[in-house]
C-alpha cells in the first residue's frame, strides 16, 4: 500500500474498483503498537466509509459476502500476546476491531493467520511461514477456513529461531 501510496492520499475509486473485482480480501501487515498501520487504518476511513456509509447502495451492498482474512506480523513472541504476557492481551483480541468491520460490512471473517517474530526468524524459519502462509491461502480459497477455529498453522511462533 505504501509503494501504491507513498504520499497517504488514497485513491478511494481505484480501491473500490478492485475490492468489488475481488473474490476475497485479504489484509496483510505487520503489527504496530497494538494495531494495524496508519495507512491501512486512513484505506479504512476513506474506501470503507465511502463504500458502506456514503454508497452503501451502489458499493457497498455488491461487497457484501466476500470473506477476508487477516494476515499480521508481529515482533514479539506468542507468549507475550496473553493475560500473562508483557502485551496483556492475545493478538487475536487486539484484531477484535478488524472483525467487527468485518461484521459491519458482511464480509465472513475468518481467523487470521498470525506470524510471531517476524523480523527475527531465521531464512529457514521465514521459509516455512511462508509455506504454512501458502497453504492456508489455498485452502481458504478452495473455501475452507471462513469462521473456523484457528489451526496450528495459522499461528506461527518462532520456535525455530
Amino acid at each position: 500500500m505504501y509503494g501504491l501510496y507513498p504520499s497517504g492520499a488514497i485513491d478511494a475509486d481505484a480501491e473500490v474498483a478492485r475490492l468489488l473485482s475481488a473474490d476475497r480480501i485479504v489484509l496483510q501487515f505487520p503489527v504496530q503498537w497494538y494495531s494495524t498501520p496508519a495507512l491501512l487504518k486512513a484505506w479504512q476511513d476513506a474506501v470503507l466509509t465511502r463504500m458502506f456509509y456514503i454508497r452503501y447502495e451502489q458499493e457497498g451492498k455488491l461487497l457484501e459476502g466476500v470473506p477476508l482474512l487477516v494476515a499480521a506480523t508481529a515482533g514479539n513472541l506468542a507468549e507475550a500476546y496473553s493475560s500473562t504476557g508483557e502485551n496483556l492481551f492475545p493478538l487475536t483480541d487486539l484484531l477484535r476491531p478488524l472483525q467487527a468491520t468485518a461484521n459491519r460490512c458482511g464480509l465472513p471473517w475468518s481467523p487470521p493467520f498470525l506470524v510471531y517474530r517476524a523480523n527475527k526468524l531465521a531464512p529457514e524459519a521465514l521459509a516455512v511461514a511462508a509455506q504454512r502462509y501458502v497453504h492456508r491461502l489455498n485452502s481458504w480459497r478452495e473455501g475452507a477456513g471462513v469462521g473456523e477455529a484457528p489451526t496450528p498453522e495459522g499461528e506461527i511462533s518462532a520456535i525455530w529461531g
